[in-house]
């Protein structure tokens, strides 16, 4: 079983994916911390983002992979785990500019769909264009969102509880230049597709949107 998650940063699709692939058994694939261990790489190769050619060849010759539980997931970038490092904002600033890579894009996509593919158990994937580019015929397809306000407010209580410096006006600033980025990207902007349940988060607890989820999968959660 393939499960799909979309939908705009900041609207809960990390925490809910985790969630939903622990309580289904099924693979947790975090296709945003790949282009944010792509955009690692970027940084520390020296390569300019806005060279399109040589970001593409950088993230090429990278080894980017994903292991353990939805729990303990880890990033590893060319056998390094770089799980704490990518949560950076300079990082995602580059993922963000990185993803934008038409060839970037492909890399990327190829090697999702080989890792979820060859899941012996199904997989939850989730990103900005799951259900409409890389896994088009996904069992199950949700598109999480949620008001750029509310999503501003919780990236910036967690970033505040790891400690980062930030201010809730420069969280709602970076989500929306972010969201411009997302839609109108020419390679697989961001898109809801025609088939995937829309779940708006701005006023639902995390419990309430994976019953929802659980509920449209077929599955509802234990009440023991």
């Amino acid at each position: 079983m393939i499960i799909a998650i979309d939908g705009p940063s900041g609207a809960g699709k990390s925490t809910l994916g985790k969630m939903l692939a622990k309580k289904l058994g099924l693979l947790y694939i975090d296709t945003g911390a790949m282009y944010r261990a792509g955009g690692l790489a970027v940084i520390e190769s020296g390569v300019p983002a806005a060279d399109a050619d040589k970001v593409t060849q950088v993230i090429r010759d990278s080894v980017i992979e994903l292991v353990g539980t939805p729990d303990s997931l880890k990033i590893l970038l060319n056998g390094r785990d770089v799980s704490h490092e990518i949560r950076t904002q300079e990082v995602a600033s580059a993922a963000s500019v990185v993803s934008t890579v038409s060839d970037v894009r492909k890399l990327m996509v190829k090697q999702q769909r080989r890792i979820g593919s060859n899941s012996e158990c199904g997989a939850v994937l989730e990103g900005r264009d799951i259900g409409s580019v890389v896994f088009p015929k996904a069992d199950h397809k949700f598109f999480l969102t949620a008001r750029p306000e509310a999503r501003a407010r919780r990236r910036f209580a967690e970033d505040r509880a790891k400690g980062r410096d930030s201010t809730y006006e420069q969280t709602l600033r970076e989500i929306n230049e972010r969201d411009e980025r997302d839609v109108t990207r020419a390679d697989s902007p961001l898109t809801i597709a025609d088939d995937a349940k829309v779940i708006d988060t701005s006023e639902l607890d995390l419990s309430e949107v994976l019953d929802q989820m659980l509920a449209a999968i077929g599955g509802r959660p234990d009440k023991g």
